[in-house]
């Protein structure tokens, strides 16, 4: 009994989804997560510096840090902002290798390739983000808190927008999941089918 007891103690609690990642909560402001704090997303509207002159470019660059060096606790994230396609680039190839019918084969190595320039297509899609950590603020301290730093953001050239609910589920389905959800992600696992199928009463 007293070896039985001990395994119980030693035994570890099942950990979802949620613990896994490190996310409490969606927030007022952006997620709550367990050891960092309040995470709050501002999603950079990017540059196509490919048209801009050397000149243009340092500028942007010399913005970028007077903002780091005004703002030094502010982070940046780049995010793959398309699906991925190479669990469906894997299956295709077994397939191919496994096919016996020349036909078939030649059908699955055209969706292979179609893949393969969507891809290339899609290569540089990238979502660039400013996050901000607030760690015991009061909700009237984070309003003005994030207010003055998006205008400082703002007034540096970049242009921003502080990200929502439905924002922050989609990048991290891309993230996750790499792919793009087709439609907003209930806030709870199964709640769709709860309120479609439970009678009230």
């Amino acid at each position: 009994m007293e070896s039985e007891d001990r395994f119980m103690k030693k035994k570890k609690p099942n950990n979802g989804t949620q613990q896994l990642i490190g996310v409490k909560a969606f927030s007022r402001n952006g997620v709550m997560t367990n050891t960092h704090g309040e995470l709050v997303f501002y999603m950079v509207r990017p540059t196509n510096i490919s048209v801009l002159s050397q000149t243009s470019i340092a500028i942007k660059v010399r913005h970028l840090m007077q903002l780091l060096t005004a703002q030094p606790d502010i982070e940046i994230v780049c995010l793959d902002d398309c699906e991925c396609f190479d669990s469906n680039k894997e299956y295709l190839q077994t397939r191919i290798e496994n096919e016996a019918n020349p036909e078939i084969r030649k059908l699955l190595d055209r969706d292979n390739r179609f893949l393969d320039e969507i891809q290339v297509q899609m290569s540089t899609a990238r979502q660039f983000m400013f996050v901000l950590r607030l760690r015991n603020e009061s909700e009237e301290q984070s309003f003005a808190n994030l207010n003055r730093i998006q205008k400082s953001i703002t007034e540096q050239g970049f242009e921003v927008k502080r990200a929502e609910k439905s924002d922050i589920k989609r990048f991290l389905t891309i993230y996750f999941l790499q792919h793009v959800p087709a439609e907003e992600l209930p806030d709870t696992d199964g709640e769709t089918a709860v309120q479609k199928w439970v009678i009230p009463d």
